[in-house]
């Protein structure tokens, strides 16, 4: 009863309830990120071992797989020294210039044709037709037209994240809430009004989620472009190490160039999570 009486006010009224239960839950929450994360690298680090251990007794041939612990020492060489981030920058500015390129041209087109039924009537035919063919088999036309520099590179790092951000766009337009929309031209708003109120807030995940995919599928394209017709960065990098014999130095810049998919793809999924807090979707992952 006194526990009882304690939770009341003076005039019987039920007090608010104390901060603790947030802090609870606050806690839970960083403890189970803690624990993923924990899962994470030990599953990372039983397959370090387990390939460590495999090129050490042979069941890899040493020649062409050296011990992991060996490829990482060569990369801790690299990180410290000016030419690997040299190779990393060459490599970002095609992957950054190739993704702005698509994104500039996806995503107004996407808005368009995703509001308009008869326009995307009218090019669907010329999307389907282009959408599957492979960047990669565009590149003897690219070189014969661009040449072998950034040129040739930004142009396929464009032609495939294209499509994702065109069709993402697309689905967040037709994806919008018919009710909201006619609520508000019912409260007077404009077309220029409503686009900004209700149609772009509610394509933005799916465009978010669209240059999240681009990200990697530019990365993928860039590095290509450097291991097949020689533009310089780390695929360059990599090739120059295949054909010396530097079969360590190869493996540490693949490790490198793992190393950067995975910090892109960080980057943008923090900041999905930063900018569209106010999305269901970002506060059920958030625990909220």
């Amino acid at each position: 009863m006194s526990q009882a009486l304690q939770h009341q006010t003076g005039d019987g009224v039920p007090a608010a309830p104390a901060p603790v239960a947030g802090r609870d839950r606050r806690g839970a929450r960083w403890r189970g990120r803690v624990a993923t994360w924990v899962v994470k690298l030990a599953g990372v680090l039983v397959t370090l071992s387990a390939l460590e251990l495999a090129s050490r007794t042979g069941a890899l041939p040493r020649q062409w797989f050296p011990p992991v612990t060996e490829m990482y020492a060569e990369l801790a060489g690299l990180v410290v020294g000016l030419p690997l981030w040299v190779e990393v920058g060459r490599t970002l500015g095609g992957w950054a210039a190739g993704l702005l390129l698509a994104t500039v041209l996806a995503v107004p087109a996407g808005m368009l044709l995703g509001a308009s039924a008869l326009a995307f009537r009218l090019v669907r035919v010329v999307i389907e037709f282009l959408r599957p063919v492979p960047s990669v088999a565009l590149i003897p036309l690219a070189v014969l037209v661009l040449g072998t520099g950034l040129e040739t590179k930004v142009f396929l790092v464009a032609f495939a994240t294209f499509w994702p951000l065109l069709f993402q766009t697309i689905y967040g337009v037709q994806d919008v809430d018919p009710v909201a929309t006619d609520t508000a031209r019912s409260y007077g708003l404009g077309a220029l009004a409503r686009f900004g109120e209700v149609t772009l807030p509610s394509a933005a995940p799916y465009i978010a989620t669209g240059l999240r995919i681009a990200s990697a599928i530019a990365l993928v394209l860039a590095v290509t472009a450097e291991l097949v017709i020689g533009a310089p960065g780390l695929g360059q990098a990599i090739i120059v190490a295949q054909s010396g014999g530097a079969i360590t130095l190869m493996y540490a810049l693949i490790i490198a160039t793992g190393l950067l998919g995975w910090a892109l793809n960080a980057v943008f999924s923090a900041a999905e999570r930063r900018l569209l807090h106010w999305h269901p979707a970002q506060r059920r992952e958030a625990g909220l």
